[in-house]
Parts: C-alpha cells; sequence; structure tokens
C-alpha cells in the first residue's frame, strides 16, 4: 500500500538512527519531516505547530519517537471531525499498519499509550458502549458532596505541611499529589498512596526509557486492588466495576481503573499547576481574584484554553482511506489528536490575548464519544483545591522571577519543573476530627456540584462565615469545612451520567 508519507521507518530511505543519536536532537528527520519529540519540539511546542501549520495546513505529517510517522491535526474543526467520527477514524490501536507490519516495536517508549488493552478507549461501537456503561454506572454512584469534603480535607493537610516555612514548592507539594490522593480515595487504594505510585503515574506518560516499567509498577497495584475487591467489596469505584452486571474480568477491570487513575491524575496535576502559575504571574488574573471579580473556576477555563493539561494524545487510526484537511489519509495511518494546537487555531482565536470568559469550546478534553470522562473530577479538585491553597495562603506570591520558571514536556505534555511560593509564615490549621465521608451515595444526586464560572462573588467569604439562606429559586448553601471555600455559589456543571456521553 502506498504511503502519505515521503518517509516510513526501515524504507529505502535510510535505516533510523538509535535512539540515543546525535541525529534525533535535531528538528527535522528523515524525509524532511518534522520531529513531535526531541529538545526543539519540547522547548517550544507552541512554535512547532506554527511552522507546521504555515507549511502544510490544518493537518501535517509529523515523527515520533524512533521516528514513527502520524498525522499531527491542528486545526479545530479538523480535530471535532475526527473524534467524533468513529466510523472513520477508529481508536482501535491495533490497526496500526506501523504494528502490522513490524516498523512499530512492541517496547517502544509511547507503547503505554498505544498497546491496545480492554476498554472502553480502545474500543468502538457494542463493545464501547458495553465496557463505557460499566464505567459510567460506576461513576454515577460517586457522592460529589463528599468528594468535594475529601478534596478540601486534603488541601489543608498539604497546606499544614509547609504553611510554618513561609515558602512552599507548590508543583511537587501540592499540584502534584493532590490528585492521586483524591483519586485513590475515590479508588478504593488510599493505603497504596505513596511516592512512588506519583513517581510512576507521571513517567508512564513521558515516552522515557522508564515508561514501561512504571506502566508495570501501577497495573501491579490495580490487580492486587481488584483481587481484594472480589474477596471483599467496599463502597468505592473499584468494587462498583466488580460488581457491575456487565461481568468484566479481573484485566478489564484493571485496566479501566488504569485509564480512570492515570488520566485524571495526570492532566489534574497539570491543570493545578498551570491555574497556581498564573494566578502569580498574569497581573489580570491576580487582580480579578484578589478583588472578587474573577472566581477560581472562570481562571481554571481560560488555564483550559491557554495550557491545556494534556497538549496532544496519540489516539486515532484511519479505518479506510480518506480525506482529512486536504491531506489524504491512508487506512492505518495513526492521527494525533492536536489539543494544544485546535485551543490556538486562527479560526477560532485570531487573537489569544482576548479573553475566553464563558467560552468551553476548547479541545481540552478531547470531543466525541470518547470526551475525557474524567474532566468534572478534574475541574472540581483544581477548583476546590487551589480555592483551599489562596484562602489559608492569601498573600501568596511567586517566590522567584517568572523567567526563572522552566518546564519539561513530550508531545503530550508539558510540566512545570517547579513553581516556588512565598508568603507569611502562618500557624497549621486543625483539621476536622470527624470522619471523612465516603465516596458512595446514600441517595440520588443528579448533578456534580462544581463551582460555576458564570456566578460572581464581591469579595471572599471569611472561614467562620456562616452563608446567609438562599434567595427565592437558589440552591440552599451548605456551610463548609473551614476554611471555607472563596467559590461562588454552586451552579449545575453536568450531569454526572453525561461524563462519558460525548455531547
Amino acid at each position: 500500500m502506498t504511503t502519505p508519507f515521503q518517509y516510513e521507518p526501515g524504507s529505502a530511505t535510510g535505516p533510523v538512527p538509535p535512539p540515543q543519536c546525535p541525529a534525533h536532537s535535531t528538528g527535522i528527520g528523515p524525509g524532511g519531516l518534522r520531529r513531535l519529540y526531541g529538545p526543539e519540539a519540547e522547548a517550544d511546542p507552541a512554535g512547532l505547530y506554527e511552522k507546521l501549520r504555515a507549511e502544510h495546513g490544518t493537518v501535517a505529517p509529523v515523527l515520533l519517537h524512533e521516528d514513527v510517522p502520524a498525522w499531527l491535526v491542528l486545526g479545530h474543526s479538523e480535530n471535532l471531525h475526527m473524534t467524533r467520527t468513529p466510523s472513520q477514524f477508529s481508536r482501535d490501536s491495533r490497526r496500526w499498519r506501523g504494528l502490522q507490519d513490524g516498523t512499530v516495536a512492541p517496547n517502544h517508549p509511547l507503547a503505554p499509550l498505544f498497546t491496545w488493552q480492554p476498554v472502553c478507549s480502545f474500543a468502538d461501537g457494542a463493545e464501547h458502549e458495553r465496557l463505557r456503561g460499566a464505567v459510567t454506572d460506576s461513576m454515577a454512584r460517586i457522592d460529589t458532596r463528599g468528594v468535594r469534603r475529601h478534596i478540601n480535607r486534603y488541601s489543608n493537610r498539604l497546606v499544614n505541611d509547609f504553611c510554618r516555612e513561609g515558602r512552599a514548592e507548590l508543583v511537587s507539594q501540592f499540584a502534584e499529589r493532590l490528585p492521586m490522593m483524591v483519586m485513590c480515595a475515590i479508588i478504593g487504594m488510599l493505603e497504596e498512596y505513596d511516592d512512588r505510585l506519583v513517581q510512576a503515574a507521571r513517567d508512564m506518560t513521558r515516552g522515557s526509557e522508564t515508561a514501561v516499567a512504571s506502566n508495570a509498577y501501577v497495573i501491579g497495584v490495580l490487580d492486587r486492588l481488584v483481587q481484594r475487591r472480589r474477596v471483599a467489596p467496599a463502597e468505592d469505584f473499584a468494587s462498583w466495576l466488580v460488581e457491575h452486571p456487565a461481568g468484566l474480568t479481573d484485566k478489564e477491570i484493571s485496566e479501566h481503573l488504569r485509564v480512570v487513575l492515570i488520566v485524571a491524575y495526570e492532566t489534574t496535576t497539570n491543570l493545578i499547576a498551570n491555574v497556581l502559575r498564573m494566578v502569580l504571574t498574569d497581573p489580570r488574573f491576580r487582580a480579578r481574584l484578589s478583588g472578587g471579580h474573577m472566581t477560581v473556576p472562570e481562571a481554571v477555563e481560560q488555564t483550559l484554553w491557554d495550557e491545556p493539561p494534556f497538549t496532544s494524545v496519540l489516539g486515532r487510526w484511519a479505518v479506510g482511506d480518506t480525506e482529512l484537511g486536504g491531506q489524504q489519509i491512508k487506512a492505518g495511518d495513526a492521527l494525533i489528536v492536536g489539543i494544544a494546537s485546535a485551543n490556538t487555531d486562527p479560526a477560532v482565536r485570531p487573537d489569544l490575548t482576548v479573553s475566553m470568559e464563558g467560552n468551553r469550546a476548547h479541545m481540552s478534553f478531547s470531543s466525541g464519544p470518547h470526551e475525557c470522562p474524567g474532566q468534572d473530577i478534574g475541574r472540581a479538585i483544581a477548583d476546590v483545591g487551589v480555592d483551599a491553597l489562596l484562602m489559608r495562603l492569601p498573600d501568596l506570591e511567586l517566590g522567584v522571577d517568572e523567567s526563572k520558571l522552566t518546564r519539561e514536556g513530550n508531545f503530550m505534555a508539558r510540566h512545570l519543573v517547579d513553581l516556588p511560593a512565598a508568603f507569611a509564615p502562618t500557624p497549621q490549621q486543625e483539621i476536622d476530627a470527624e470522619p471523612l465521608p465516603a465516596v458512595a451515595r446514600s441517595r440520588p444526586q443528579p448533578e456534580w456540584e462544581v463551582s460555576s464560572a458564570a456566578n460572581r462573588v464581591s469579595a471572599p467569604m471569611p472561614a467562620a462565615h456562616i452563608p446567609a439562606p438562599a434567595r427565592p429559586g437558589e440552591p440552599h448553601p451548605v456551610p463548609t469545612v473551614i476554611p471555607a471555600q472563596r467559590s461562588a455559589p454552586a451552579r449545575i456543571w453536568h450531569a454526572v451520567k453525561r461524563w462519558w456521553s460525548g455531547a
């Protein structure tokens, strides 16, 4: 079969240099294709997207690790079409021609991302519906109010660890820890939370030499959890998957737990770090937050436009020969969802300095049937966590010059290496000694309680303030665990059962 690429691994163009070869340090690879990995791409991904857009339009041929060819979809409308048309662009990685002919090795650095697993994110059609239904039904059993209390409690525990020091490193001491603590509680594995799990979760998506081993470690932890829940079910997400009438196998359960844990953790860690950086460095946002004219959820949403947690995701394979963005796509070609590039597409954002307040048409959680299932959990963790941090440390400021901040990344995401902050030392705060509620619902709750970006408050709520009675037609406020959250009155965002709907 012919290929639209001028180069394929192992072709007559020449052998592929070994991974450590200096040839991989340049941004141009065999066939004149631009690499989506390496120092040049990772230092300035936005600049790379603009070069590709100028050279190829809204869909561009690129090289992944080990110079494996793929299509990067840059345009907003093209990404929407691709993600919403599974009949043309499948999630089943076994369709990849590179895997079929052996040009993509099983131990490829990105193998944890593309190796087929028995999960809904790699399925289409009826099998996708069966597996997705089990996850959706189990998610519907989560007590959203209880989870928000978990987030608030864990946030304040983390702040207690450094509040007396007058300084903190907010990536390693807060952003990387809070999401894993919350997700472990939801899944039912709090006893497994430790630094090793945090490190493995971050490493397995980076295309590193240890990514495969990190993936194996996480799977081992989850396999043991499933075995325990088969014998002793509890009120947690793992047990609900075990008990679901869809009859998932142990392998299907552990792989779904891995998807939920890793995707929710990775995206939320990056989201929290990026929101905090924006709040601490962008005078537009810090001034508005301090003045009470902007809620934390609004800062979260702007961050999702400007610095999405994932910049791109490998995950579509052409079912047959087709056309996209003026390019001829061949059956078995790999395509990459270009999240960051779609969010900066001049067709939807001609001026990147204009606020996107109230606009949630970004691609940060993808779209279509496989839209990110954990987006509302992620938003809640970022919303409540950042709010709790700012309430405890209202004078928080960047501890170094902004120019000193550095990032590491790969084609999939860019991570803040650190975010030093300074503040007036403050005493630890007593944490509510009452046991936290279970993550299971005790009664029907139709919607997630996530603070709305549309509602405003004039000033932060004092920690000991008791909310005033609601006006007619508004939900009755509920006192929070001290310190109270700054967020505006709650409003419905999404029904839990729509998390996986792709609507």
